[in-house]
């Protein structure tokens, strides 16, 4: 079912997911994403808005209306959150290169690297997905992103997913989901280390990104069972892993009815 890769200790994309996304309903619906971006004449004329990110306090400007897409800044633009005298929101605590894929969304309904149709295949992939990242070895354009408090790489759609789901962008938690399905020869121990951050930042209430990497260590069983990351993980504990059980436990139900 999964690509075989050189290394033992990486994870390939579903072959299966990679010939079924043109027909399925819920990718389509993400590709209309761009057309849902307001049309351009109705942000030239609202307010700008400087944002000023990260602990470096790096600096940000949006349209007012175009951020206002996002319910957590059309309260902060409408409330106290935005100095009156300069038009201003502080967010400390959020990652610069992952806040402007947010902004490049809002603009655009999608953020870099695309997600793009091939239509020779019927099939969707990622723009400069020949492009092997250095830091991991796999396969796409800036497919990790390094965060120091949780001690390593992260898949950055990951990152994007949660953030999203902060500032309460539904489309942009479907697409940056879309997106994690279409990567490969990712390390386990970025994939596990991902996974966790999944679990950290997103509620209990939202289990489609936890459910993604439960699905992923499952169907690539082989590849983690082998994995020294894994063992290491597993003796950690964690919420994740009764989880995983769980749901290896209906896999295994699911396959026992059929027989």
């Amino acid at each position: 079912m999964f690509r075989s890769f050189t290394s033992k200790d990486r994870v390939g994309k579903s072959k299966r997911s990679h010939r079924k996304s043109f027909r399925d309903p819920a990718k389509l619906k993400v590709t209309k994403s761009a057309s849902s971006s307001p049309p351009i004449g109705s942000t030239l004329t609202s307010a700008i808005i400087t944002l000023v990110v990260g602990p470096e306090q790096r600096l940000f400007a949006a349209h007012e209306d175009v951020l206002c897409m996002s319910p957590f800044f059309e309260a902060a633009c409408r409330g106290q959150f935005v100095e009156a005298h300069n038009r201003r929101i502080d967010l400390p605590d959020e990652i610069p290169e992952v806040f402007s894929c947010l902004l490049e969304f809002l603009y655009k309904g999608d953020y870099y690297p695309r997600l793009m149709h091939n239509k020779r295949h019927n099939s969707w992939e990622l723009e400069d997905a020949q492009i092997v990242d250095e830091k991991t070895g796999g396969r796409g354009a800036e497919s990790t992103i390094h965060l120091p408090g949780v001690g390593g790489l992260v898949l950055k759609d990951t990152v994007i997913y949660c953030v999203a789901e902060k500032f309460g962008l539904e489309d942009l938690k479907r697409l940056s989901l879309r997106k994690q399905g279409l990567q490969s020869g990712i390390e386990v121990s970025t994939i596990l280390r991902s996974a966790r951050f999944a679990y950290d930042n997103t509620p209990d209430s939202d289990g489609k990104l936890r459910a993604h990497y439960l699905a992923l260590i499952i169907r690539c069983r082989d590849t983690f069972k082998r994995s020294g990351t894994m063992q290491a993980e597993m003796e950690m504990g964690g919420k994740m892993f009764f989880d995983l059980f769980v749901s290896m436990v209906n896999h295994i139900d699911d396959i026992v009815a059929i027989t």
